[in-house]
């Protein structure tokens, strides 16, 4: 017999018969039906589905934001399903990166320490390794030289740049990336998914929340929900990455 505990710890996570149902004005209503799908360590998914098919549930599940009303999801070898608010807390601060539409920065903070926010999280002081990391991830996604900038002095695209290396400064399983590009304009969104891509070369696993069918032709995989149920689980070949990358630049807006 398979053991489920076991065979989790290849992966970033697990999703098993996930199911959440709510109680609004007496009616139930079942947001996810037993949604079930494994990301492999590595790997790169998109998620899709229109409104009201359980994708903002199904965020805030992979998140640890909120608790499912029955089925597992598995953490490496940990099932979050069956965790108390603290132990999710926990989870959250040092097992997942998280990348948000509107950025997500503390206006009051440089670069460098809205980086080092998940760090402050663990209610410790900062080892020497740690703000070494912190300096480190600011000089990969290209903002060196802007390292005591606070967030109104960046772009938009800079901005999600060092939410992109605050999601990174624990090393956690995945970067749980919500509509990322939302708010930027198609050459500074080209931007950050190239940085995206590289960041899963170099064997950071991603899962990318979207509604833009370019958008997730980037992504290894599409998982798309309707109705709370898993649609369809499809891998997009490397042609069909290429193509789109590509249809991206060519369509890029000619600067004034």
């Amino acid at each position: 017999m398979l053991d489920i505990k076991q065979d989790a710890r290849n992966f970033a996570c697990r999703v098993v018969d996930l199911k959440k149902e709510y109680v609004l004005k007496s009616e139930t209503v079942r947001a996810l039906r037993g949604v079930s799908f494994d990301v492999p360590e590595g790997d790169y998914v998109a998620i899709m589905g229109p409104s009201g098919s359980g994708k903002s549930t199904l965020l805030n599940m992979l998140g640890c934001l909120d608790q499912p009303t029955s089925g597992s999801l598995w953490l490496g070898g940990d099932d979050v399903a069956t965790m108390n608010d603290n132990q999710l807390a926990t989870i959250r601060s040092q097992r997942i990166g998280f990348v948000f539409q509107s950025y997500n920065l503390i206006q009051q903070l440089t670069v460098v320490e809205n980086i080092q926010v998940p760090l402050f999280y663990q209610g410790r002081s900062l080892t020497r390794e740690q703000n070494k990391r912190t300096y480190e991830l600011a000089k990969m996604v290209g903002l060196g030289e802007r390292l005591d900038h606070r967030p109104t002095q960046l772009s938009g695209g800079q901005q999600q740049r060092v939410a992109i290396a605050r999601s990174l400064v624990n090393n956690p399983y995945f970067i749980l990336a919500d509509e990322p590009t939302g708010n930027l304009d198609s050459r500074t969104s080209e931007e950050i998914l190239q940085l995206f891509e590289r960041l899963n070369v170099e064997g950071k696993t991603i899962i990318l929340v979207t509604h833009e069918d370019e958008v997730s032709k980037r992504a290894k995989r599409v998982v798309r929900l309707k109705d709370g149920r898993l649609q369809w689980d499809k891998t997009n070949t490397q042609e069909v990455r290429d193509a789109a990358a590509q249809y991206a630049i060519d369509n890029m807006p000619v600067e004034a």
